[in-house]
């Protein structure tokens, strides 16, 4: 079932023939369009909703009249996400005849598989198994759950010594997995008392790929009356399951009967992208970004620290302030009585929120060669600067001179600036980095009103805005008008590690395709040369299908692959390449 959200781009954004009389960014102007991109009439820019799309569109018409024009057509990029995840009407769960109720006694999980299964229930403790040389518990050792279901405790045992290591692999989608790989047909989870006391059945909210198996989340209740007739009540089984040496699992007198079913739902987004056309080299580009979209109504799935309260999330800093000073800057530099050597791009990202959607979506699908792109500039939470003018700028490692060149035209008698030399981080410009395009990103910081409903307007530094718009003017004219391009220097690495490979150390040494942008494997958006993958013949663009002959559906999969290696190990990785499956012997 495909749920999209229509929204009408049919407004005309044309070039503004007028050069503009407004040679300044102000703190007037800067308070204006913060305030209204961070206002109930937008009600907290979710992505792919109704506020998200009235949003884009007043971003456009102030573009226009900051006269600058559409990249191409209207200057909307549309694309397609996945915004929620419910259950379906296919929800159904009986034991040996007796029918339980959705909602009440169960509720499938946004992991499931839609599919059923009636087999025999074999209890398998926290649902954990070894890990590296000091994790030792097998919690389906001595089990056949082949085709049968597996039920599983919720968390893990605190009172187990080897309970910290295992606190990093104990999410629901790791014990699916283990279950999974060790043949079960379908999962429940339950909460023991231990670990949550009121044993709540959240509703799946959030998308998330498939385990390829029905996954169910019973309530205790349930649990025991599939446990009737066996070794105990799940309150026993909890003791003893917690114990460090007694993780013995086995099969149940039960056979249960059971349908999961969630519905995904997509809706229409945009990023909105304009011009200011180059002259002598207008085929070479600098970007400036920011991501205009937020948390809209927060809530339980959401990434607001407050996931209890559903209320407007006004992301006054994170990001309307970015968005704001990007239109100011745009302004300015369309004031220029010459046009820069080089175009300059002004994109407003959508979906930023849910995974760096809208620059995965830009980089991948605008058709501009990464190699014709001297500079991206990102800009995420600029209006929270603190006494002493504190401004962050990251990327200064990813081009010879680039700190250089920030440093030249700093005021820092208006700004106080630090620096780190990392490309990648949680914005937007980490899209740019993993295409080897040079990379800033400017932030003021974090603060305890982030993702919360408690970043409004009135919270902002608009002259610290000022001060950062003059900066980033000086930078932007000296990147579009250089006689020479920036040279691409790689600096760290392009993408996150996961709990799992930084507490163990396997890594293949590739960038993966976070956002999922391919089904049915993993695509390596980047190979970090000297590292297994490259050595062993692994390309940029190559997509992950099996490791060791176990399939890779997705980036779950891929990690929980990845934590079953040992360092030293020979894998086989199969992989797709230009439509034909390449086998790859890889040394870790």
């Amino acid at each position: 079932m495909r749920t999209v959200l229509i929204i009408s781009l049919a407004i005309s954004i044309t070039a503004c023939a007028c050069t503009g009389n407004k040679a300044a960014i102000t703190a007037e102007e800067l308070t204006k369009i913060t305030g209204e991109l961070a206002s109930d009439r937008f009600s907290g820019r979710g992505t792919g909703t109704g506020g998200d799309s009235l949003a884009a569109l007043y971003i456009a018409k102030e573009f226009q009249k900051a006269g600058v024009e559409p990249f191409t057509g209207t200057g909307f990029q549309a694309f397609v996400v996945n915004v929620a995840a419910e259950a379906g009407a296919r929800n159904r769960l009986s034991i040996d005849g007796t029918e339980y109720s959705m909602g009440i006694d169960f509720m499938p999980l946004a992991l499931t598989s839609n599919s059923s299964l009636e087999a025999p229930v074999v209890f398998c403790g926290y649902g954990l198994l070894p890990s590296g040389d000091t994790l030792h518990r097998n919690d389906f050792a001595g089990v056949d759950l082949s085709g049968k279901w597996a039920l599983i405790l919720r968390g893990y045992p605190e009172s187990d010594p080897e309970s910290e290591g295992y606190a990093l692999l104990s999410s629901d989608r790791l014990k699916v997995l283990n279950a999974r790989e060790n043949g079960a047909g379908g999962v429940f989870l339950v909460s023991g008392e231990k670990w949550d006391v009121a044993d709540n059945l959240d509703k799946p909210s959030r998308n998330e790929s498939s385990a390829g198996i029905p996954v169910i989340k019973v309530k205790r209740s349930l649990a025991d009356d599939i446990l009737k007739g066996s070794s105990g009540v799940l309150a026993e089984l909890e003791e003893k399951a917690a114990q460090p040496k007694i993780h013995k699992g086995f099969i149940t007198a039960a056979s249960v009967s059971a349908e999961a079913e969630v519905v995904k739902k997509e809706a229409f987004t945009s990023n909105v992208v304009m011009m200011i056309s180059g002259e002598s080299i207008a085929g070479e580009y600098v970007i400036i970004g920011a991501h205009y979209d937020h948390l809209g109504l927060g809530g339980p799935g959401s990434s607001s620290r407050n996931p209890d309260t559903v209320a407007v999330h006004y992301g006054a800093d994170d990001n309307a302030s970015g968005v704001a000073l990007m239109i100011e800057l745009a302004e300015k530099l369309a004031a220029l009585r010459e046009r820069p050597a080089r175009t300059i791009l002004f994109v407003a990202f959508s979906g930023e929120e849910m995974g760096l959607l809208g620059s995965k979506h830009f980089v991948e699908n605008t058709g501009i060669d990464p190699s014709a792109v001297n500079l991206m500039i990102n800009l995420d939470m600029v209006g929270r600067m603190k006494e002493g003018n504190g401004l962050q700028v990251a990327g200064v490692g990813t081009a010879a001179g680039l700190r250089d060149t920030v440093m030249a035209y700093a005021d820092t008698t208006a700004v106080s600036l630090s620096f780190t030399s990392e490309g990648y981080g949680p914005s937007d410009h980490s899209s740019f980095y993993g295409k080897d395009i040079p990379v800033l990103s400017l932030t003021t910081g974090a603060h305890l009103d982030y993702h919360t409903p408690f970043d409004t307007p009135d919270k902002l530094n608009y002259e610290g805005m000022v001060k950062t718009g003059d900066l980033l003017f000086s930078i932007v004219i000296s990147a579009a008008d250089a006689p020479a391009r920036l040279a691409f220097t790689e600096a760290g690495p392009k993408g996150p590690a996961g709990p799992m490979t930084r507490r163990r150390g396997i890594t293949l040494g590739i960038m993966p395709d976070f956002a999922g942008n391919v089904r049915d494997g993993l695509r390596a958006d980047f190979v970090t040369p000297g590292k297994p993958a490259a050595l062993g013949g692994m390309l940029k663009g190559d997509i992950i299908v099996a490791i060791d002959e176990k399939p890779v559906g997705n980036i779950e999969d891929y990690m929980f692959r990845l934590s079953q290696l040992k360092p030293g190990q020979r894998v086989t990785v199969e992989v797709m390449r230009n439509g034909e499956r390449e086998l790859l012997l890889i040394q870790l």
